[in-house]
């Protein structure tokens, strides 16, 4: 059994991951803005009222969290912006870069005491974020703040590779939920269940690496 503690964990990607880590046996910490009847229902501990890109949200949760040891933290808190060429919003694309860039190297350097070596921080990033596989231009906010992450990303797993941290970016897909509009090409719960399996084979010697999850491995 692992202790497991999941961002964004009232709805799409981050409510499924919590309900299939509790499903084979995990203990989870959902941690979120506003709990949901769904997460609700899952009988986890929950931690609501956590902004995570709040400094002082954040030491709090850290403080509740005291003598606690993670296994693994899941940074799946994000959103997403439609700012087209022609339609720029720019205080939309800085409240991407605030939840999808600058929030999980928040969490993972302020919950950094609660993990120790041999545990794991995975960060749901996008497709999205890759440089290379940009072939459609357009969502700026969010295709920004995901290549920003993935660097951000890449820093924490060479800074925490000597104290046997594994560090994952993963793709979860084009899925279904209300992020997307429900118009992606898979569930939450397929997603989720490729994930997890992407995260448990997750070797201190892949550290770093950008994946989709189905296992291939993303072009930056």
């Amino acid at each position: 059994m692992q202790r497991v503690l999941v961002t964004g964990a009232n709805r799409g990607i981050g409510l499924e991951l919590c309900k299939q880590l509790k499903t084979r046996g995990d203990e989870v910490i959902a941690v979120c803005r506003q709990s949901s009847p769904a997460l609700d229902a899952l009988g986890l501990r929950v931690e609501d009222s956590i902004d995570v890109t709040d400094a002082e949200s954040l030491a709090g949760l850290a403080q509740r969290l005291e003598g606690v040891r993670l296994d693994l933290l899941i940074n799946c808190a994000g959103i997403m912006g439609r700012n087209s060429l022609d339609k720029l919003d720019v205080e939309s694309i800085r409240k991407q870069f605030e939840v999808n860039a600058i929030a999980p190297l928040r969490v993972s350097t302020t919950l950094l005491p609660l993990l120790g070596e041999g545990s794991k921080i995975a960060i749901i990033t996008s497709r999205m974020g890759s440089i290379a596989d940009n072939d459609s231009g357009g969502a700026y906010g969010y295709r920004m703040s995901k290549a920003a992450v993935n660097m951000a990303g890449k820093s924490l797993a060479i800074d925490l590779r000597e104290q046997g941290i594994a560090v994952a970016l993963l793709h979860p897909g084009w899925v279904r939920t209300d992020m997307t509009g429900h118009t992606g090409l898979i569930d939450s719960d397929e997603s989720a269940k490729t994930l997890l399996a992407r995260i448990d084979s997750l070797q201190l010697s892949e550290t770093g690496a950008f994946w989709h999850q189905n296992g291939e491995a993303l072009p930056w």
